[in-house]
This record gives structure tokens, sequence and C-alpha cells, in this order.
């Protein structure tokens, strides 16, 4: 029996999480909050941000459940993903992946009618940089990291698509920025790789959980954490006429929520994992982007 519009939807969008744009999507648009805030908004921008971060994660993951299909279906834990179970075909998953690349790359375009031609030029690479992920755990279990390096991209290119190659006279907010980011996805992505230590050491996959141990893995997570909030710490005074203390209050609650999501998971009780994985994160990085946006409105505001 054929699947109807809202059925086949509805496995696509599992198939990519797409609930899990709340990672990367926040970053990216309280990035484009300050270099908005510093150089004016855009629609233009706005709505390639949102666009071409939508289907470039769309790609990656979809490309991602193509490359370890087998991988999944031997693991227990992911055994029941679309494509192992069969509610999705290989073929429809290709097709999806080929549509949502090339509407990436046709996105970028976007920005060609503001004269800005280095997301076109960069589309690409870009591209080939988040699916080479899905390889990464084949070879070196620093796999986690390469995920936070291309979710790292997301705040940065918010910047680039709105100065171009300026962005190299104006670094560090989203040096800062993607750092935070890089070291954020990799810690959390060291929590969430807990669940397969056994699975992975028995077929030879890498992690830093099945390399260090649980405890060891931890530990690194927590270190990736605390480097999260370092890295956020400056933009105060990278932006002083766009954050301030609303920022910083901010700042400390994210803080504050990374040390619950260490406490939800423990050498002892993985249970917890999926709930320390998704929802306190996604409180961090959609809270994050309220405060910035708050703070940013807030001193514009008072300098009118």
């Amino acid at each position: 029996m054929t699947m109807n519009t809202l059925e086949t939807t509805q496995r696509f969008l599992g198939l990519i999480r797409f609930s899990h744009t709340l990672f990367a999507l926040p970053f990216a648009l309280t990035a484009g909050v300050l270099v908005w805030g510093l150089h004016g908004f855009s629609w233009i921008q706005l709505l390639g941000i949102v666009v071409c971060l939508g289907l470039a994660r769309a790609a990656a993951m979809a490309f991602n459940r193509l490359v370890d299909r087998d991988i999944d279906a031997a693991n227990p834990r992911t055994a029941s993903r679309h494509l192992p179970a069969g509610l999705l075909g290989t073929k429809a998953v290709v097709l999806f992946f080929v549509i949502t690349s090339t509407g990436f790359v046709a996105g970028t375009a976007l920005f060609l009618l503001e004269g800005n031609s280095v997301p076109l030029i960069m589309s690409i690479p870009t591209l080939a940089w988040i699916c080479g992920y899905s390889y990464a755990k084949r070879f070196t279990a620093m796999a986690h990291f390469w995920l936070g390096a291309a979710l790292m991209l997301a705040p940065a290119a918010s910047w680039v698509v709105a100065l171009g190659w300026g962005v190299l006279e104006e670094p560090w907010i989203p040096l800062l920025l993607g750092l935070s980011v890089f070291f954020w996805v990799s810690g959390f992505d060291m929590i969430y790789a807990t669940q397969d230590i056994e699975y992975d050491r028995s077929v030879g996959l890498r992690s830093v959980p099945a390399y260090l141990g649980l405890r060891g893995a931890l530990v690194a997570s927590r270190f990736c954490h605390a480097a999260t909030v370092l890295c956020l710490a400056p933009l105060p005074w990278l932006a002083p006429g766009l954050l301030g203390p609303i920022y910083m209050v901010g700042l400390g609650a994210v803080a504050v929520l990374l040390v619950v999501e260490h406490a939800l998971v423990r050498p002892d009780d993985l249970s917890r994992v999926n709930q320390a994985f998704f929802q306190v994160n996604a409180i961090i990085s959609v809270g994050l982007f309220f405060i910035v946006l708050t703070d940013v409105a807030w001193h514009l505001h008072s300098s009118v």
C-alpha cells in the first residue's frame, strides 16, 4: 500500500531528526543577531540562513543514515531507525539527499542578491565537510570533534553571509561563537555515545567512550563544556554596545544547565542520557538565542 503524503513527510522528518535542528539553528541566529546589530538587518540573510542551514543539515543526516544503515541494523539501539526497519527505502533516501544537497547549494545563491558570492563558493566544500563526519568514527576516536567542527560552521556562516570575506577583518565574535558550539556539541556527543561503548568496541568503531571508558568520557565531556562557557564569556567585551548584564546572567544560567546535564548522567546510571542530550541542550541553544536577542534589542533601543 502506498504511503500517503503526510506519512511520508513524517518519516523523512524522523529520518533527519528534524527536531534536533534546535541545536544548530539557534546558534546561527544568535550569530546573526550580533552581526545584524553591528552592521544592519537583512531579510535576505535571515531567509538564506534558515533555508541553507535546514537543507544542509537534512542532507548531512540523510547521508549519515545511508552510510550507517548496516551499522545501525546490527546495533540493537538503532535497529529501529528508518532504513534498517524498512520504513524508508534506500533509493528514496538517496533521492532525498540529492534534492536537499542541490537545494542547499542553490540556496546559497540567494546571497548573490546582495553581491556576496562567498557562501556559494564555499557551499560544496562545506557540504563535503559536514557529510564527511559520517565516516569519522571508522578511523578516529575524535569523531565527536568532527561533528563539533561541522556544527560550529553554523554561527560562523551567519557572519560570512553578512560580511563575505570581510569576516576576516572581524574574526573574534564568530570565532568564539563557533568554538563555543564546537566544544558544546563535542561534549554532548560524547555523552550520547556512552550508550554504545560495548557495541562500538565489538565492531571496531572509534569513540572517546570506547577509547577512554565511561568515566573518562564523562570527564572529557565536562572539560569540553567548561570550554564552552569560557568561549562565550568574552562576548560582552567584544560587543560592548550590544551585550551586557542580561547576557551575563543568561550565560550563568547556561553554565548551571551544563552542570545539570552532567548531573543527569552518571557512570552507574545512563538511563537519562536522552533527557540530558535533547531536553537540556535544546533549552541551552534556544535560551541563549533569546537572551542575546533580548540584550541586543535592549541596547539598541536604549541608544536611540
